[in-house]
């Protein structure tokens, strides 16, 4: 019978290289810059629509997407510029995609909260909360038709569908689930439970707070993991992913994470208690893990600070490219609609 299971919060939860280390603390960094530099030029009257930021749970997107292959597919939701930053999209598409320009990764047409990218296997942003969890089942079972239908033995890769806690009180979050354990689809359930959903908190919106224990219901292995901890989230990512490849079916991850503002760049962010947040940001992902580097010898303060100031001068010449990129031809308002022919 399976077992929900709570997994470690200590960083022996995987072992690392220095090289895999500093890869890791790279992305993370590269995540929380480029959302700093968004909440910038938002303020700043430079950037417009509805943005939603990731600060605090990087080391989710990096312990899941950085443990997978190039060829595996990413799903995000409505909060997605790090999921397809960690997807390997450059950041200067992303912010071009930001602020509306032709050479964004989806050309201009979707902005913050529908990103996508064909090239990294990225399969968009959603603004409905829950809507990308079929969609992502239908990439992993297209995955699973080339490989038991159509012979093709390369055909192994594998899906993780990122989303928030409040989805999981939606339909498509049960009926997907269902599916994907019927089939044995090689797909990975994200939650990112950051405890509010807009305004509202997770143990006020939902009658077993315990999201990991609803993959039992389906035969599935659930896990509850320190989501402020990218080595435990990597372990089981790398569980998951190797079990979804090997045809095991899918497996659902419940990361205990926090976001560091508010809803999104226009939300006051009142409603959560003082106390809660400050909790929380002692347990800044990048600072623990930055920590984790150095007493273990992997790294020391002044590599660390190369990575951040790189990662800096990366971020501003992304502005600079999105902020000098042409806007999208009126001549083209109607293209994209539909694929083209290659």
């Amino acid at each position: 019978m399976l077992q929900d299971q709570v997994a470690t919060s200590s960083t022996n939860a995987a072992e690392i290289d220095a090289q895999e280390g500093l890869r890791i603390y790279e992305d993370m960094v590269l995540g929380r810059t480029f959302e700093d530099k968004c909440a910038e030029m938002y303020y700043r009257g430079r950037m417009f629509g509805f943005v939603h930021l990731y600060n605090g749970q990087e080391a989710v997107s990096s312990g899941v997407i950085k443990s997978l292959r190039d060829d595996d597919y990413v799903c995000s939701t409505y909060r997605d510029h790090v999921h397809g930053l960690s997807a390997g999209i450059p950041a200067r598409e992303v912010m071009a995609e930001l602020f509306g320009k032709a050479t964004g990764c989806s050309k201009g047409r979707g902005g913050s909260m529908h990103m996508f990218s064909a090239e990294h296997n990225f399969l968009g942003g959603y603004a409905f909360v829950a809507e990308g969890i079929p969609v992502a089942a239908g990439a992993a079972f297209q995955t699973k038709y080339r490989r038991e239908a159509l012979g093709q033995t390369d055909a192994d890769q594998v899906t993780t569908c990122f989303f928030g806690d409040g989805a999981t009180n939606n339909g498509q979050f049960f009926e997907t689930m269902n599916m994907a354990a019927l089939w044995k689809l090689p797909i990975i359930f994200v939650v990112e439970n950051n405890n509010w959903a807009i305004g509202m908190e997770h143990v006020r919106a939902t009658s077993d707070t315990a999201i990991h224990k609803k993959a039992a219901v389906f035969g599935m292995p659930g896990y509850e993991v320190d989501g402020m901890d990218v080595l435990a989230v990597r372990k089981h990512a790398q569980t998951a992913i190797a079990r979804a490849r090997a045809g095991e079916g899918p497996t659902l991850l419940e990361c205990m994470t926090y976001r560091f503002r508010g809803h999104s760049l226009a939300d006051p962010d009142e409603l959560r208690p003082k106390e809660e947040k400050d909790e929380w940001f002692s347990r800044d992902p990048i600072k623990l893990f930055s920590s984790y580097l150095i007493e273990h010898g992997l790294s020391n303060q002044a590599d660390l600070k190369a990575i951040d100031k790189r990662i800096q001068t990366l971020v501003e010449a992304a502005v600079k490219f999105g902020e000098e990129s042409p806007e999208p031809s009126p001549d083209e308002l109607y293209r994209f609609q539909f694929a083209e022919d290659e």
